[in-house]
C-alpha cells in the first residue's frame, strides 16, 4: 500500500541554520572576508536621535551583496529571497524569523543615507584595497569601456528639447529634476558636451536620449568601468550620460582618483578608438 508521510507533531524544534548552509556556497566564501565594523560609526551621524529604531544599515549593505553577487536585480524580488532562502538569511544574519525589510527602504536609503554619507562607495574602496592586498591588482595595465543602463523613463512622456524649460522645471519637478539641474555644469551630465539631445524625459531629464545599440534608441546612463587586464578586477565605476563625450571625461575622473586613494597608475591603459580623440591622448601622455 502507497504510504503517505505526514509532518509528526511536535511541541519544540532545535533548527541549526548554519548547518542547512553547504560548506562550499559562495555567500560562506564572501562572509568570511567581509568586514563592516565601521559601517554604523559611519553612519551614525545621519540617523536620529529620537524615535523607534530604524533598520540595520549592515542588514541592508549585506542584503544589497547578496543581490549582486546572485544576479538577483529587483530589490522588491530580492527582499522576498531573502525572506525564503535559509542561506541567505544565515548571510544576512536574521535567523529563521529575523523581519525582512520592506523593498522601498533601500531606494530611501539610497537616495538619502547611503549617498550623504558616500557609504556605498567606501564599501566598494574597501573591497578593491582587500584586492590589491592580496596581490589581485597589478599597476601593469588598465581597461576602461562604458556599459549602457537604461534608464526608468517612458519615451511617451518625454518632450522635445525645444520644450524643456528649465525655469518652470525647478518649481514643479521632481527630486532627479533638481538634481539633474545641480549638475549641468558637471562633466559627466550637463556639461558634457554642448549638443542638445532630441528628446528630454520630465521625470529623468539626465538619462540621455540615445540610439547607440542600433536600434530602437532609448533613454539611458553609461555606466563606466576601469578594470585590471591580469586578473578582471574592476577598481573605479563611474556613471555619466550616455555619450562619448562623458565616457571619455570618466575614464580620466577613474585613473585619478585610483591614483590618488590607491596610489597606482598603470603602464599602459586598454581602450576602443572612441577614447583616442587628441585630448585624450595628450592627457595621457602628460
Amino acid at each position: 500500500m502507497m504510504g503517505l508521510q505526514g509532518a509528526p507533531a511536535r511541541l519544540f524544534y532545535d533548527f541549526c541554520l548554519d548547518e542547512h548552509v553547504p560548506s562550499d556556497h559562495l555567500l560562506r566564501g564572501v562572509d568570511r572576508h567581509l568586514e563592516l565594523d565601521e559601517l554604523r560609526q559611519l553612519l551614525k551621524p545621519f540617523y536620529s536621535q529620537m524615535g523607534r529604531p530604524s533598520v540595520d544599515p549592515e542588514l541592508m549593505t549585506r542584503m544589497l551583496i547578496v543581490g549582486y553577487c546572485m544576479g538577483i536585480r529587483s530589490e522588491r524580488r530580492l527582499c522576498d529571497e531573502v525572506h525564503l532562502n535559509l542561506a541567505y538569511r544565515w548571510f544576512c544574519r536574521l535567523g529563521l524569523d529575523g523581519r525582512v525589510p520592506d523593498h522601498s527602504t533601500f531606494s530611501k536609503n539610497r537616495h538619502g543615507r547611503f549617498r550623504q554619507s558616500d557609504a556605498l562607495r567606501r564599501l566598494f574602496e574597501s573591497v578593491v584595497q582587500r584586492c590589491i592586498a592580496e596581490g589581485l591588482v597589478s599597476a601593469d595595465g588598465f581597461a576602461v569601456d562604458a556599459n549602457l543602463i537604461a534608464a526608468d523613463a517612458n519615451k511617451q512622456r518625454s518632450v522635445p528639447s525645444r520644450e524643456w524649460k528649465s525655469e518652470e522645471i525647478k518649481e514643479t519637478s521632481t527630486r532627479a529634476a533638481q538634481e539633474y539641474l545641480a549638475t549641468l555644469d558637471d562633466a559627466a551630465f550637463g556639461a558634457a558636451s554642448p549638443v542638445t539631445p532630441k528628446f528630454i524625459s520630465r521625470s529623468d531629464p539626465a538619462a540621455q536620449w540615445t540610439g547607440a545599440h542600433k536600434g530602437h534608441a532609448f533613454f539611458a546612463y553609461a555606466d563606466n568601468y576601469l578594470i585590471d587586464t591580469e586578473h578582471g578586477v574592476i577598481v573605479d565605476v563611474e556613471a555619466t550620460r550616455a555619450i562619448r563625450q562623458a565616457e571619455v571625461g570618466a575614464a580620466r575622473t577613474m585613473l585619478e582618483r585610483t591614483e590618488t586613494r590607491f596610489g597606482i597608475k598603470p603602464a599602459f591603459l586598454t581602450a576602443d578608438s572612441a577614447y583616442g580623440s587628441a585630448d585624450s591622448l595628450a592627457w595621457l601622455v602628460k
